[in-house]
C-alpha cells in the first residue's frame, strides 16, 4: 500500500476515536495538518495505531517537502 493509502485509510479507522474534530469526509491535505493528525492518532489511538502513525510520520518528515496525496 502506498504511503498516502495507508494515511487516508489510518484517519478512516480512527476518526472516531482521535479525530472526532474532523469534519465528516474531510481528509488534512496540507503537511503540517498531516502531522497533526498523525500526533493525535499517536496519543490518543491503540499501540497498533501509534506504530503506524509513527512510521508514516518518520516517512513524511524525511520527505520534508512532501504531503501525502488525498484524492
Amino acid at each position: 500500500m502506498h504511503a498516502s493509502e495507508e494515511y487516508q485509510q489510518l484517519i478512516r479507522d480512527y476518526r472516531q476515536q482521535c479525530l472526532w474534530f474532523l469534519s465528516p469526509g474531510v481528509v488534512p491535505e496540507s503537511r503540517d495538518a498531516q502531522l497533526h493528525t498523525l500526533e493525535c492518532i499517536e496519543r490518543y489511538g491503540s499501540m497498533a495505531a501509534f506504530v503506524q502513525a509513527r512510521r508514516l510520520k518518520e516517512w513524511l518528515l524525511q520527505n520534508s517537502s512532501d504531503a501525502f496525496v488525498v484524492s
